[in-house]
């Protein structure tokens, strides 16, 4: 079905509403390896705004859709969160260069085997893509609940009454201009309880400028800005499995997409957006990031905002390359207060789960065999996802696999799909 296009002005709004709503996501990488690797403030300071540079880079790369990759869809790539344990231990255990020379290594994996991995699309009928797509938005919510209560659960303050009513200011905001507007600002709705949402808090003492007031103007990439990729096999290996890991999750995300613009995801386009993907994470490694990787929390924004163009995407990742050249400018994003976020990622995340849903409504369930794939697969996506623990004395390999809930959830509903149904799964 064809899209509407917007303007320049209009797109270039929502292009800034989805930067803010992965901009946690996306800079939560690099503080979290940077901090565990010990990196001094300059280094700090690199890795954040080249980052959030190649968020917008890699961005590009799977918009641009063309004869090799790219899968032309309205998505956003931004930094991989499952790799965040992986890349620590690599880095402490050996260094900071055979931590990116794992990255460039999985990066042409995914790139050589884009075409054999797309076929998978034979084994995702709607049973199967319906639960996906509803764990990928359940298994988000923790996160933004936890934001909500102010970002970290063990802080002493989490859950203080000024994170509270600034979470649920925000998600009143957001509700009330879907109800009793419409039209473009409807279709904004988040930037502005994100604008105004961080207003009010700035009143509650949560805003802080000190992030802007330090960075820098200006910052260029460098190629090996940490020196010169070292290549060590287990250290490749733990991160090809990553990257597998985020190809089943980008998969589910290609879906959700295709399901909201009603496109129907051929092997073409898997295999176009897993060489984008792959492409992104080896710029990533030369470049000294991070692999990046298809963010699920975009597509509730697209759901919300009635827009699903590549428009505002395309500005979305222009001004991620701008702030990540201009640090002072990016810091400003950072200002807005977790609770914030964290009341308008709520309204996105279940806005994904309930897409989900609305697929599982087209599923025959009065076959019981459906039922089971649905609710062993919720099961244990939700299960996984509170506790990855559960498989804390099973190899760390297979840990690297079922410690995310969705890849567990994506795996057992494939297979009990297979298993009851064949590959024609329900209709």
């Amino acid at each position: 079905m064809a899209q509407k296009e917007v303007s320049h002005k209009k797109a270039a709004v929502l292009g800034l509403q989805h930067l803010l709503a992965m901009y946690s996501g996306a800079v939560a990488v690099p503080l979290l390896i940077g901090t565990a690797l010990k990196f001094n403030s300059e280094q700090m300071t690199y890795l954040v705004s080249i980052d959030i540079f190649m968020c917008g880079l890699a961005t590009m790369i799977q918009l641009f859709r063309n004869k090799y990759f790219g899968i032309g869809l309205p998505v956003v790539l931004g930094c991989a969160i499952q790799a965040v344990a992986p890349l620590e231990m690599i880095g402490q255990k050996f260094s900071i260069n055979t931590m990116y020379g794992a990255i460039i290594v999985a990066g042409i994996f995914v790139f050589l085997v884009a075409g054999w991995f797309s076929k998978i699309k034979k084994l995702f009928p709607p049973v199967v893509t319906g639960t996906l797509i509803t764990v990928i938005g359940l298994t988000l919510v923790p996160v933004a609940v936890q934001n909500m209560g102010g970002g970290n659960a063990q802080a002493k303050d989490f859950g203080d009454a000024k994170n509270l009513i600034a979470a649920f200011l925000t998600i009143l905001i957001i509700v009330a201009i879907e109800v009793w507007t419409k039209g473009f600002l409807r279709s904004i709705s988040v930037l502005i309880g994100l604008i105004a949402g961080t207003v009010i808090a700035s009143f509650m003492g949560l805003v802080s400028l000190k992030p802007v007031i330090q960075a820098s103007w200006f910052h260029l990439p460098q190629l090996f800005y940490f020196g010169v990729p070292e290549f060590e096999w287990s250290s490749c290996l733990t991160m090809i499995i990553i990257a597998l890991v985020s190809m089943v999750e980008s998969t589910g995300v290609f879906f959700a997409i295709g399901d909201l613009l009603h496109k129907d995801i051929t092997e073409d386009d898997l295999k176009r957006g897993y060489r984008a993907e792959g492409l992104a994470q080896v710029f990533g490694g030369l470049f000294n990031t991070f692999p990046y990787t298809t963010f699920s929390q975009n597509v509730g924004l697209l759901q919300l905002s009635g827009i699903k163009t590549k428009r505002p995407i395309y500005w979305a990742a222009g001004l991620l390359m701008a702030m990540g050249l201009l640090p002072k400018i990016g810091a400003l994003v950072t200002i807005i207060p977790d609770s914030v976020l964290g009341g308008a990622m709520l309204v996105m995340f279940t806005m994904i789960a309930v897409q989900g849903i609305r697929m599982l409504t087209k599923v025959d369930f009065e076959n019981n065999r459906n039922i089971l794939v649905v609710a062993i697969s919720i099961g244990l996506g939700l299960g996984v996802t509170v506790y990855p623990q559960i498989f804390q004395d099973l190899p760390q390999t297979i840990q690297l696999f079922l410690g995310n809930g969705i890849v567990v959830a994506s795996i057992c509903a494939t297979l009990l799909n297979l298993i009851f149904n064949g590959r024609s799964g329900a209709k």
